[in-house]
This record gives structure tokens, C-alpha cells and sequence, in this order.
């Protein structure tokens, strides 16, 4: 298979190019000539066990992890390390832009529509300002590839650069409504709640659905969550259904896009100068857990995704889980974050066990909503343990209860251990907290995280989220 020979090249590549760094110094890069001998010599490490190499290259250091220096740190936020820094390298940043580039151009081969690259294109992104730190540019992903626009799409890109580079997430919405209100818009692109804020400003100051205002609307382009749960809410904003995209960018690579309309998944970014290897989820806490390549893989497995880039990143865990839907040719879809559980009573429940739940219960209820996230309650005293679910409706149901009874159906439907809990009496029923409108974007405003590429935990196995949520329960 072409795309598993790719992935052996790239390897190879990789390896050769970075023998005379200090990182292929450090793990004898010239005697590595197989995947065996790759993972015997390179432990897979995150963010804070390659902290050390990543200080050196700040400082201004040369040949660290890769050839020269990075032109680019990707800073992006974290948890336990606070602010991480992503190198990208002269050599990695076009794959950024070709795999967008790529997705687009699958799009058009498959469908015959080419209208929208003539009409105005908006990318709610982070700002294109960067900083100069030791003769690396620093800023946000999103506004590093901004500066790469190919100049085919320049002309039609919106918002300007000054409004692009205006701080205050909801000054700059204002600003983005302004400028595009009385445009021919064909394109949209960003994370689907920073969309849907911006298609309800342009409701709220026009009175129109966004198809009345921009006839020639035809393609929405969304990455960085899980769209399903977005879907509904946003074509009913717009007034009709439009077609869509599915991409997964990061700081660390390109990693898949979606590349046909009539089947499931994304298409991995098999030959872009990243090396992939796959964990199974459930050997994430060995001390040596298997390391597949992409000829071992089987369809609906959580891995957890590797990656080894030409950007100087090495057996890195990007903190994301994937599983393949098929092998021919190599589709994944994003199953969530390693991090990004509720196992406080055994049950393991991950994000697309609760937001296939919640995508159910919506369809078969015709409810729509906004956003939602889930924590533990874990029973002090008397009473039981349950999944508190805080979610923002557009309209709350008139039967919260019925609503409750068949979400808390479908997730026991896609988690046996859920449904053991429940069946068994350790487990109340899931209860659910409606919040106000517009809570989430209050709660991330609190935070300092509106806007851009910021987006909510859907759940997470402690209750930092959840407490700070309760003072906009309705």
C-alpha cells in the first residue's frame, strides 16, 4: 500500500536529516534503520519530558531537534506546563497550507463546485501579530498560517488584517460582522462555536437568516472539535444546508482532512513529513505500551496518535485519540483527548461516547443545543453518584426529564461499563443542570479563553469545569 511505503520513507527521512542534531545525537540516530530500532531508541514523550530541548531552541540555540532553527513557535495553551511552544520548521509549513489546499481541491474534484473560490472567504482565526523571540516568530497557529495565504485565495480573504489582529474576541466580532455583513460571502471556516457566535451577530444586527444575507453561501470548512454536536444549530442559523468540511490541523502537524462527502472519516496526511505511530487507549498507562505503524492498524480501535515531524518532534503524544473506519484508504475520525474522560466510578466514558449520546437524543427529541460539558458527582453522604451534564439548549425541552431518561439510554447504549454502573445500582441516572444563555461564552470570557481557537472540555474526571458552571444554572 502506497500510503504505508510513505510512512517508511518518512521515516527514514526524518531520521537521516536529523542524525547531526543534538536530540539524534542523544539517541543515536545513525544506527537507527528500521521502526523496531526507531521505537527501541525514542521513548514517546509529551510536552514536558521534551520541555528541555524546547528551552534550548528558545534560548536561540541551532541544530537542537531539527537542522538550523524553527522559523516559527506555534504557542499554544496548555494545563499542567502552562504555555506550550510547537516548533515549525521552513520545511514542515507548506504542509500546513497544502493540506488545506487539498482538502479544498478533493471537495471540487467530488462535486463540481467551484463557485464559492470567486465569493469572499472568512477565517475566524487568532491574530496574525507575532513576536520575535531570539529570531523565532512566535504566535498562535491560526495566525502563523495566515502570513502563508496562497495569493490565489488572498484577494478574497476576510476579515482585513487589522481587524484579524484586534485582541478582544468580541470587539473583534463586531468588527468581523461590519466588514463582511454587506459582502458576498461563499466560505466560512473556524471552530464551530466561534461560527455560530459569529452567524448569530450577523442575525442579531441584520434580522435575517445568514442565507438571506449571503445568497451564495455554499461551504463551511471546521476543525478543532467535533462538529455533530454544532450541526444542527448552525444550518438552522444560516437557513439552509450547505455542505461541509471536516479538517484536522494542530500545532504539531496537518494530521488528516476530509477528503469525499459521501464517506465517513478523514483522510490521513500519510505523505507530509510526519511519522505516525498508534497506542491502543487502553495501554496508555504502561510503562512500555505497543507501538503500531500504519500497516498494523485495525478499523475501531482508540489509538492514541504519535507523531514524528520535520519540524524536530519525535515520538511526541499530541494528547488526541483517533480510530480508523477504514483501511483502504487510511480514514480516521477523532474519538477525543487522552485527557478527557470521566472514569471516577470505572466507567471510562470518552467524548464521542457523549456526544454520539447527545446527538441521538437531540434527532430523536428535535432539540437543539448550544453546548454542553460533563463531570462526576460523586456522593458525599447519602443518595448516589451520578454524570451531571450542564448544557446550554437553545430551547430547553418541555420534558427535561424524558430528555434526561433517553440521553442517559444512549450513552449506556455506547458504554457497557456505564450501563453496568447504572444497571447495578452504583449509579444514579445522569441528571442535567440547563444553564443561561449564553453561559459558555460567559464561563470562557471568566477564563480568558474567548474566542479564537479556545474551545470546551466536553468532559473531563474532576469538577474544576463544573463548579465554575453552576453560578449560570437556570
Amino acid at each position: 500500500m502506497q500510503a504505508v511505503t510513505h510512512q517508511e520513507q518518512t521515516l527514514q527521512m526524518l531520521v537521516s536529516k536529523a542524525q547531526k542534531t543534538v536530540f539524534g545525537k542523544d539517541h543515536h540516530f545513525e544506527q537507527i534503520r528500521t521502526p523496531q530500532e526507531f521505537r527501541e531508541a525514542v521513548p514517546v514523550r509529551d510536552y514536558e519530558q521534551i520541555k528541555s530541548y524546547i528551552e534550548e531552541v528558545k534560548s536561540g540555540k541551532e541544530n537542537i531537534l531539527w537542522k538550523g532553527k524553527p522559523v516559527y513557535f506555534a504557542k499554544t495553551s496548555g494545563t499542567t506546563s502552562g504555555a506550550k511552544y510547537i516548533p515549525i520548521s521552513n520545511v514542515s509549513i507548506p504542509f500546513h497550507i497544502q493540506a488545506a489546499r487539498n482538502a479544498l481541491l478533493c471537495y471540487i474534484a467530488e462535486t463540481g463546485n467551484a463557485d464559492f473560490v470567486n465569493g469572499q472567504m472568512i477565517f475566524l482565526s487568532g491574530s496574525p501579530e507575532l513576536e520575535r523571540n531570539n529570531g523565532i516568530l512566535t504566535g498562535r497557529l491560526s495566525g502563523i498560517v495566515n502570513h502563508h495565504v496562497p495569493p490565489y485565495l488572498r484577494r478574497n480573504q476576510m476579515p482585513s488584517y487589522a481587524t484579524n489582529c484586534i485582541e478582544d474576541w468580541e470587539t473583534k466580532l463586531d468588527a468581523i460582522v461590519e466588514e463582511t455583513i454587506a459582502q458576498d460571502m461563499t466560505l466560512i471556516s473556524g471552530i464551530p462555536p466561534w461560527m455560530q457566535m459569529y452567524l448569530d451577530k450577523l442575525q442579531e444586527k441584520s434580522g435575517k437568516k445568514t442565507a438571506d444575507l449571503f445568497k451564495n453561501l455554499s461551504l463551511i470548512v471546521h476543525g478543532g472539535v467535533n462538529f455533530e454536536p454544532y450541526h444542527a444549530k448552525l444550518m438552522d442559523t444560516i437557513g439552509k444546508k450547505i455542505d461541509t468540511i471536516e479538517t484536522f490541523p494542530a500545532s504539531e502537524g496537518f494530521f488528516a482532512f476530509q477528503d469525499t462527502q459521501t464517506e465517513e472519516g478523514l483522510l490521513l496526511n500519510t505523505n507530509a513529513g510526519m511519522y505516525f505511530e498508534f497506542i491502543p487507549l487502553d495501554e496508555m498507562e504502561k510503562v512500555s505500551p505497543t507501538r503500531l505503524t500504519l500497516a498494523d492498524v485495525k478499523i475501531g480501535i482508540n489509538y492514541a496518535l504519535i507523531v514524528s515531524t520535520n519540524a524536530g518532534l519525535w515520538a511526541y503524544n499530541i494528547g488526541d485519540t483517533i480510530k480508523f473506519v477504514s483501511l483502504h484508504p487510511f480514514r480516521i475520525v477523532v474519538t477525543g483527548r487522552i485527557k478527557h474522560f470521566i472514569s471516577a466510578f470505572g466507567e471510562h466514558v470518552i467524548a464521542e461516547e457523549v456526544e454520539h449520546a447527545m446527538r441521538a437524543t437531540c434527532e430523536k427529541m428535535n432539540v437543539k443545543i448550544i453546548e454542553f460539558t460533563v463531570a462526576p458527582f460523586v456522593a458525599a453522604d447519602h443518595g448516589k453518584s451520578y454524570h451531571e451534564w450542564f448544557i446550554e439548549f437553545e430551547q430547553t425541552p418541555t420534558d427535561l426529564h424524558a430528555f434526561a431518561q433517553e440521553l442517559d439510554y444512549q450513552l449506556r447504549m455506547k458504554n457497557t461499563y456505564y450501563d453496568d454502573l447504572i444497571s447495578g445500582g452504583i449509579l444514579s441516572i445522569l441528571q442535567i443542570r440547563p444553564l443561561q444563555k449564553n453561559a459558555f461564552i460567559q464561563y470562557m470570557k471568566s477564563i480568558g479563553k474567548l474566542g479564537g481557537q479556545n474551545k470546551t472540555a466536553r468532559l473531563s474526571n474532576n469538577r474544576v469545569i463544573a463548579e465554575d458552571l453552576r453560578g449560570f444554572v437556570l
